[in-house]
């Protein structure tokens, strides 16, 4: 039988002792800034960016994954004997997706498999690794296929930003265009919805905004088991660990993981960001 691996890109941001652990890997996506190209998570680490982006006098842009490179990793890894499953940042954030749909062309017949997932950060990172825990385990490709959209259903994640200036000028903003040019102290409650950045409402403070995502995270888990919860951030690592704790023990969470928001997304959000994510049942 074959083994399954899950290709991925870093938009994901499971910690690096996780990928190493399970079939996963991970496929860099790009910034480009003030002329140099940089390769998420490789060339550029996300304390760096962050201190960076915050006094900087210009916005990184960013680019997809290219098809060159889906077919490369594809090519290496059916070499190495791999059955493929392609999990990526969704399709409504980036045109990755369409890159890895164009590279697909020249697998025709072979054993890969590319998922819109409409998911991104840490919310993908759990589908990642239901489906490469699973694929570790001797699933087949069929299998993990099942798994990944089976975990769909189970993933929810909520965010909020300092400004909204960074989701603005990345054309990314979604619902909560509505919020420009409102008081700077209006905090936006964020979720990724049906793929893309939806505003879920407003309040007048960070610190309300993420009681509100606890609220909304404990709605939506509604007591299901067994619970994997992940708060990632950028630039906001003592009220990370210090909102990871909480939720870990008041939700009674089987699986706690603390990340970064990676920093080609971070471009699009901003330092002071911070984001809950969970996968229930």
């Amino acid at each position: 039988m074959s083994k399954v691996i899950v290709v991925t890109d870093s938009s994901a941001y499971l910690p690096a002792e996780i990928v190493a652990e399970y079939p996963i890997s991970v496929l860099p996506l790009t910034l480009i800034w003030e002329g140099k190209t940089y390769r998420d998570g490789v060339d550029i680490q996300p304390d760096e960016f962050y201190t960076r982006l915050a006094t900087s006098q210009s916005l990184p842009q960013t680019s997809q994954v290219t098809v060159h490179q889906y077919e490369e990793i594809f090519q290496k890894l059916l070499d190495e004997g791999y059955e493929i499953i392609n999990l990526g940042i969704s399709s409504g954030i980036s045109s990755s997706y369409d890159s890895a749909m164009q590279a697909l062309k020249s697998f025709e017949g072979k054993p890969v498999a590319v998922l819109d997932t409409k998911l991104v950060s840490m919310a993908l990172g759990f589908q990642v690794l239901a489906t490469a825990r699973a694929a570790k385990a001797g699933a087949s490709l069929e299998e993990c296929i099942k798994i990944a959209n089976d975990s769909y259903s189970k993933i929810g994640v909520y965010f909020t930003v300092n400004t909204l200036k960074f989701l603005a000028a990345g054309g990314r903003i979604g619902g909560a265009k509505r919020l420009l040019g409102t008081a700077l102290n209006i905090k936006p409650v964020l979720q990724i919805s049906d793929g893309k950045i939806e505003l879920v409402e407003s309040v007048i403070s960070k610190k309300k905004a993420i009681k509100r995502m606890v609220a909304l995270v404990e709605k939506g888990i509604d007591g299901r088991k067994p619970l994997h919860i992940s708060v990632f951030h950028a630039l906001e690592h003592d009220a990370a660990v210090s909102l990871l704790a909480e939720l870990k023990e008041r939700l009674d969470a089987e699986e706690a993981i603390l990340s970064y928001v990676s920093p080609v997304v971070g471009a699009h959000v901003g330092p002071g960001t911070i984001s809950i994510a969970y996968m229930a049942g």
